[in-house]
């Protein structure tokens, strides 16, 4: 029954508009009388920078937020969401950055869970599996009903999102950074699905901070600003100029490193490394890699393939099974994290607030983490507030970071700005060698370019940087060579003048360049 009750929901969907929409939080304006529309057979992108209130939009249209002024038409009727449930039985579905799936469940499970059985108490599993191999052939999103999540790919758990939210019979999805965590020719696939879902006149929300994907795939963007609505404009009206312009309200530079790279002298090197990973499985598997002074070398790989992994390994977070670790020479193979850290290296983490900083510490707290032990910040294990205060101030202003004061929680800050807080503390060490990782996940094109701007200057500087990042753009913009890693074991590392998405794509899913081509041919 519950089939043909959202397939009907679905085939109703024309028009979905949210007018005058309102959401307060405490000192905050999230949402300040924002409208927004969709309609059936079209992509429209949602823009923003972080903090502009797209989330917050989206969480309201999905019903994990309830609006403090405005209202929601369907098809021109009023109607009140208040839970997801009651999203979904609209046939509002959501594909969340952060998938939500039980790994130890199989694909079927997964689309089945939290969904009444036709048999009652007793699983109809086998009519799930149907309808899954219906809608993958419909799609293209092929996939194995009885196959367990955790063996499946992150593009194939992605198909997984989408399923699910077809079988509950959506009409309209809303994608929040769909591409994140995707190789290229996922990129490629999951818009192929897009287009098709349109032609059948499904209605799609897509949040990115990709510009190029937005102008590829869109129909029409939103802008919102500081939770406001700049305006809507048909894709067909802009660049990508133009929007990043739009999202910050000033003229916005693209940076890229054209310099040719004059590489130094070798700062950090890993020979043979072999380690586990937190699954069990193997992390890495005997890694050679050099990074020098003056150069940025990028690492590329979808992620879980071992990049954790690597950037722990060299930081001294894991220890190594086989193999070596050099910094600028000296054998760090075994060495503690603060000890590597006092001989200049420096580590931006993947999770900023996990591992980077602490939620309930102020700035000032957080900015001496590293050397709050040490002089000039503590004589005779007493801290020297007075001096660790003027040093806060003063990175503070260097590094541009928003805050109310020096004594503001880490926790209340933006993500933008508490990036910036662990840029300062990790650069003001004038480190030899710096570890980033996923520097600009989550930020906005305003705070990722000011990332982008510290890690050429420190470039410029001799410093030697691995950049480990899931976005391409990034890495083409900003690397001097490019590794790429597939379940822990560096597949190349290539010159960036000669490196291609399209190369990079196929060896971040394992295949070499021209693989593939000799396959096709074998008899």
């Amino acid at each position: 029954m519950q089939e043909k009750a959202t397939e009907a929901a679905r085939m109703l969907f024309e028009t979905l508009e949210m007018r005058d929409i309102s959401k307060r939080f405490p000192g905050v304006l999230a949402n300040d009388h924002v409208d927004f529309d969709v309609v059936s057979g079209e992509v429209h992108a949602l823009l923003g920078e972080n903090g502009a209130g797209k989330s917050t939009l989206m969480k309201i249209l999905y019903g994990m937020y309830r609006p403090d002024e405005g209202k929601i038409l369907l098809n021109g009727d009023e109607i009140s969401i208040t839970t997801p449930t009651a999203a979904i039985s609209h046939g509002i579905g959501m594909i969340h950055q952060h998938f939500m799936l039980v790994p130890t469940l199989t694909v079927a499970e997964n689309v089945a869970l939290g969904l009444r059985s036709s048999k009652g108490p007793l699983t109809d599993l086998e009519v799930v599996s149907k309808r899954i191999v219906e809608l993958g052939e419909t799609y293209n999103l092929k996939i194995n009903p009885s196959t367990l999540i955790w063996q499946l790919s992150v593009g194939q758990q992605q198909r997984v999102e989408i399923i699910k939210a077809l079988y509950r019979g959506a009409s309209l999805l809303l994608l929040d950074e769909p591409t994140a965590v995707l190789t290229p020719q996922e990129v490629d696939e999951l818009f192929l699905i897009m287009r098709q879902m349109t032609k059948d006149r499904y209605g799609l929300v897509f949040i990115s901070h990709k510009l190029h994907e937005v102008v590829e795939i869109s129909n029409r963007i939103t802008v919102l600003r500081d939770g406001k609505k700049i305006g809507t404009q048909p894709t067909c009206n802009v660049t990508t100029q133009t929007l990043a312009n739009w999202m910050v309200g000033h003229e916005i530079t693209f940076i890229t490193s054209n310099e040719a790279a004059e590489k130094g002298e070798c700062r950090i090197e890993l020979r043979g490394a072999c380690c586990g990973s937190d699954r069990g499985t193997e992390g890495l598997c005997d890694v050679d890699l050099e990074i020098c002074s003056r150069e940025i070398v990028g690492l590329a790989g979808v992620s879980g393939n071992g990049q954790l992994e690597l950037a722990e390994a060299i930081t001294g977070l894991r220890p190594l099974q086989s193999g070596k670790v050099f910094l600028e020479g000296e054998d760090i193979t075994g060495f503690s994290p603060g000890k590597i850290t006092e001989k200049g290296l420096a580590y931006v983490p993947e999770e900023r607030m996990k591992d980077g900083m602490i939620r309930n510490f102020n700035i000032s707290e957080n900015l001496v983490l590293r050397e709050h032990h040490k002089w000039p910040f503590s004589k005779k294990g007493f801290l020297r507030m007075p001096y660790i205060y003027e040093h806060s101030d003063m990175l503070i202003k260097q590094y541009r970071i928003k805050t109310p004061s020096r004594a503001t929680l880490a926790k209340n800050l933006s993500g933008g700005n508490i990036q910036k807080v662990l840029l300062a503390r990790e650069l003001s060490r004038s480190p030899r060698a710096i570890i980033a990782a996923q520097p600009t996940r989550g930020l906005d094109i305003g705070a990722s370019e000011y990332v982008h701007e510290q890690l050429l200057d420190q470039r410029k500087k001799g410093t030697a940087i691995l950049l480990i990042s899931e976005d391409l753009d990034e890495i083409l913009a900003l690397a001097d060579r490019i590794a790429v890693i597939y379940e822990g074991r560096i597949m190349d590392v290539l010159p960036r003048e000669t490196a291609t998405k399209e190369d990079l794509g196929l060896l971040m899913a394992g295949v070499h360049p021209g693989e593939e081509l000799v396959a096709e041919n074998c008899p």
